[in-house]
């Protein structure tokens, strides 16, 4: 399903593969140190992985990583680059982790450092030179997710890169949707979750003028979290079980370019105001440290407002694309 692959052998004795696609885009300059960043990456989540599994008991102690594939930008060959400090939108990696046991998917127990090490070895080290994401399905889901059709799986199967693989074992035969089972997927998407964020947007308006900044700032959050949610499910029928909206922006940019602009990039200020937004998820209500200025909230909650335009045309494009679809 994944494809063509060429093992390598580490020094450590794990089998990372060395996929034959991303020796294909050799012509661009960048491919070799990609590569290696890679190895890196696959290195350090094996490496927190089995840390944080190292005193399991029981059904967890056999626990492993079954496979790690990259899929997105990256896999497909069409990805963007930017140096961190040009302030322009550029391409994550984007990672599919599958393990054996759907225990070992909870990220605050098994993945939590992981994710850590991965943005420090950005930011803070620069040993790496382009963002990580990465989500994690056991077997059972992933192949649930391909005998349901799900847009979001079925594109990893087809176009993802098998970065790691434990055994020879293929991923399930997708069964996509007829076009008639998309559309009505897509529209019950969109009509739970659009207005579920614009309900969360009312509220941070109703909290602002109150002034309940930390809990209007929640609210924000959570208007932004449903705005991608909503693309996500309405264009791949797949959202992850994560309350980061810097992934769940990374995943719906891949998506349409419109999405893009929404969050200017321009200086240190700018980025800074995304990620307190991002932050409020958890300090705006327990962190007595918390601080937000209406300033900021008029700011942030107009790209918010500028976000739901965009996932609005966007998701309404592909809704009128499967309809199309739908008719032929």
């Amino acid at each position: 399903m994944v494809q063509e692959r060429i093992p390598i052998t580490l020094a450590n004795g794990r089998r990372l593969l060395e996929d034959s696609q991303v020796y294909a885009h050799r012509h661009r300059s960048s491919s070799a140190t990609k590569q290696r960043e890679l190895e890196r990456i696959v290195e350090l989540i094996f490496d927190e992985f089995g840390a944080a599994t190292e005193n399991a008991t029981g059904r967890r102690k056999g626990a492993r990583i079954l496979k790690v594939i990259l899929f997105g930008s990256h896999a497909r060959g069409d990805w963007i680059d930017a140096p961190l400090s040009a302030n322009q939108y550029k391409s994550d990696y984007d990672l599919l982790v599958i393990v054996s046991q759907k225990e070992m998917t909870d990220r605050a127990a098994y993945w939590a450092k992981a994710e850590e090490r991965l943005i420090r070895a950005y930011t803070i080290e620069k040993v790496l030179r382009t963002p990580v994401n990465f989500i994690v399905h056991s077997l059972h889901e992933v192949n649930d997710g391909l005998a349901h059709g799900r847009v979001f799986f079925m594109e990893v199967a087809k176009d993802g890169i098998a970065l790691y693989e434990a055994d020879d074992r293929e991923l399930a035969t997708p069964k996509p949707k007829t076009p008639e089972q998309a559309l009505a997927m897509a529209k019950e998407y969109y009509a739970k979750w659009y207005p579920s964020a614009d309900a969360f947007h009312a509220s941070f308006k109703f909290l602002t003028e109150r002034g309940n900044l930390n809990e209007a700032a929640f609210n924000l959050h959570q208007a932004t979290e449903r705005l991608y949610s909503c693309v996500l499910l309405t264009m791949t029928s797949y959202t992850p079980y994560n309350h980061n909206i810097a992934f769940l922006r990374s995943l719906a940019e891949g998506l349409d370019s419109r999405l893009h602009s929404v969050w200017p990039e321009a200086n240190r200020a700018q980025r800074a105001m995304f990620q307190k937004l991002k932050e409020a998820y958890t300090k705006a209500r327990y962190s007595k440290h918390f601080r937000i200025s209406e300033e900021e909230l008029t700011w942030l909650g107009e790209r918010v407002e500028e976000l739901g335009s965009v996932v609005h045309q966007v998701c309404s494009d592909k809704i009128a694309d499967l309809e199309k679809a739908a008719r032929a």
